[in-house]
């Protein structure tokens, strides 16, 4: 039987979330003068309060504030090395580490499944020897530039599960022949976790907690 784990990224391996923190790091590694356009987030954030932009459209606002609209990936890639160092450095669970490294000793294939960006999410991936990753697409044109678009959806809440199911589909996995083992820290990724065999809520939020102790889920606290 093939097993495999799917494990949410922010607070759930790491810390604090790593979307703001990756585009300030960006701006001050960067541009430091794409800070004049701070006053204009909490716009933003107003919008999405008022249900006048997704949450997706919230990341694209401010990715280009803070990113730019046309910068090249080949410039940003030895930055996403340094940030992806700089996470797993100063900003993981280590309880989180210890249990992908015991996943893949017992054989079971790493999916990571987050709603960052893959564009700074697959180094982080790649450092933790995860074998898939499943992240929020960023478009990427002929000439390498990254655009404030997504592609497709907000890789967030319910769009996580179309993922998980084309990949199963693009590697042959045979649900009835898989055993699956889910690890959040949010509510949110409630449909993650139903769709596992073994849902785990890692230092969960109140209402994941809650959610947990009533399906009865294991509960663990990586602080």
């Amino acid at each position: 039987m093939q097993k495999i784990s799917l494990y949410d990224m922010d607070r759930t391996i790491t810390v604090r979330g790593t979307y703001t923190p990756f585009l300030f790091y960006m701006v001050f590694a960067r541009a430091p003068w794409r800070l004049i356009f701070l006053p204009l987030l909490p716009f933003g954030f107003l919008a999405y309060g008022l249900q006048l932009i997704s949450r997706g459209q919230l990341k694209t606002f401010n990715q280009r504030m803070l990113l730019g609209s046309t910068p090249k990936v080949s410039d940003l890639q030895p930055l996403i090395e340094r940030y992806a160092d700089h996470v797993l450095r100063s900003n993981r669970h280590l309880k989180a580490i210890d249990q992908i490294e015991e996943d893949r000793a017992a054989g079971r294939t790493l999916v990571l499944v987050t709603a960052s960006y893959e564009l700074y999410a697959e180094a982080i991936a790649r450092r933790l020897g995860f074998d898939h990753l499943i992240g929020t697409q960023l478009e990427v044109d002929e000439q390498g530039r990254v655009r404030p678009h997504i592609i497709g959806e907000n890789c967030y809440d319910d769009a996580k599960i179309g993922r998980i199911e084309a990949l199963f589909a693009e590697q042959g996995w045979q649900r009835s022949e898989t055993h699956v083992r889910a690890y959040s820290d949010h509510v949110s990724d409630q449909a993650m976790l139903e769709f596992a065999d073994e849902a785990i809520a890692t230092t969960p939020t109140p209402k994941l907690r809650h959610m947990a102790e009533a399906r009865g889920w294991k509960i663990v606290d990586w602080r």
